[in-house]
């Protein structure tokens, strides 16, 4: 009750139902497949029609902006309006985007009035808080042993993952597009466990990341559908042991060769991102110890995700919900392999479709941990490691000294937006 729109109409339930009945069959980013229909019973009523059990419904249903019925339209991206704590007064793309606190708010007024948001790269965001011309702003690693009068640097736990994928299949299919598929060096899965106990994260988070990170084991560290059964210890000489059992024998220059060919592959990074870019560097230094040659190569986005069914990619994962496991890990239906990995495995499938089925949340915890590993089979270093999880990264950000940012809770996967979740609740000291 009581909740209006910031043009001044009435929010009602009509809205809500309006916003998911039209995400249901025009969303391309959020799986909505699990929802029949939305129905508006009043004003303030809504009930939610599903097709199946779905146990992480809340988390899919609460990242949903509710959209004003009267006030779509083709335009709307550029213009949105709704009922929440801030109005966004203007937009110039690629530059900044101002935000002022929605006056008619229902809830608790925020105590931050105006927000300008300014899209920068690293270096320029560094270069602003040097000349003090920004109140807070998201750094990497690279920069944390700078000192900066006035400026504060803030650290944050979380669940932000750096790793890469290893194709799981051999080298010779395509995809629909023509991309090819598979890799033959890491198709062996002696191989992908090598590589995974062979990364000392220790040393990588001290030398990468200055000390600000923790070890990453899987896609769900610290969450609790996490089974640690995917922590692992830094091990050289079972790696070494591991390669020399799939036949892979050290050449006069250190690197292991097999039937004439060498141990090795391209590991791509997103160019401009710094911290990716030291990692997959860090990485070629730790597995030419054990023979294996890695070259890095920075990348766009554009072809990184043709290429990186056949060759690993440092990527970026992390969130508040199992579905990240399920995306990385889950034969797709179109194509009969995992994205990526490329992979498949029919008992983690099962778990995951388990899990989802569940009646609730809580009580698909321990099937989401046996699609990690339920001792036979898995996606962990005793199982199929597909992927290498190599690092959490602590989301960095220097701050003026008199502003107050508001606690936060653990950071997901996004660079610099985790924090302005509560910065209606910042203040000034």
């Amino acid at each position: 009750d009581g909740v209006s729109i910031t043009d001044g109409e009435k929010l009602t339930a009509t809205d809500v139902a309006f916003t998911y009945n039209t995400l249901k069959s025009t969303s391309s980013v959020n799986d909505f497949t699990m929802l029949d229909s939305v129905q508006a019973v009043d004003d303030t009523t809504v009930v939610f029609h599903m097709k199946r059990a779905y146990s992480i419904w809340p988390y899919t249903m609460a990242i949903v902006g509710i959209v004003p019925e009267h006030a779509y339209g083709a335009d709307y991206g550029e213009h949105p309006i709704g009922s929440g704590r801030y109005i966004m007064k203007q937009w110039d793309r690629g530059q900044q985007v101002i935000f002022e606190a929605n006056p008619d708010y229902y809830g608790e007024a925020p105590k931050m009035k105006k927000v300008t948001v300014l899209f920068m790269e690293e270096d320029a965001a560094f270069a602003a808080v040097q000349s003090g011309q920004v109140d807070l702003a998201y750094t990497a690693a690279s920069y944390s042993d700078q000192t900066i009068s006035g400026y504060d640097l803030l650290s944050f736990e979380t669940v932000d993952n750096r790793g890469f994928n290893l194709p799981a299949i051999a080298a010779g299919g395509s995809d629909a597009n023509g991309n090819p598929i598979g890799n033959d060096f890491t198709a062996d899965v002696r191989v992908r466990r090598a590589i995974n106990i062979a990364i000392d994260r220790d040393e990588m988070i001290e030398n990468v990341l200055s000390g600000y990170g923790s070890p990453a084991y899987s896609v769900c560290d610290k969450m609790p559908w996490y089974n640690n059964a995917a922590e692992t210890k830094y091990d050289a000489n079972g790696a070494k042991a591991l390669l020399e059992e799939a036949g892979w024998t050290e050449g006069n220059d250190g690197i292991r060769e097999k039937d004439g060919k060498k141990a090795g592959f391209t590991l791509m990074y997103p160019a401009g991102d710094s911290v990716r870019q030291a990692l997959a560097a860090d990485t070629a230094n730790q597995l030419k110890e054990i023979g294996i040659d890695v070259k890095t190569e920075g990348v766009g986005w554009d072809t990184a995700y043709d290429r990186a069914q056949a060759e690993p990619l440092m990527w970026g994962w992390g969130a508040h919900t199992p579905m990240e496991l399920y995306n990385i890990y889950h034969t797709m239906k179109d194509t009969g392999l995992a994205e990526y990995s490329p992979y498949s495995n029919e008992s983690v499938d099962h778990y995951m479709d388990e899990a989802l089925a569940s009646s609730s949340l809580e009580e698909s915890y321990e099937l989401w941990k046996k699609a990690q590993w339920d001792g036979e089979t898995g996606i962990t270093e005793q199982g199929d490691i597909p992927w290498i999880w190599l690092v959490n990264i602590d989301h960095l950000y220097w701050a003026k000294s008199d502003l107050a940012v508001a606690q936060q809770k653990l950071h997901p996967h996004g660079h610099g937006w985790s924090i302005v979740n509560n910065v209606d609740q910042w203040s000034w000291k």
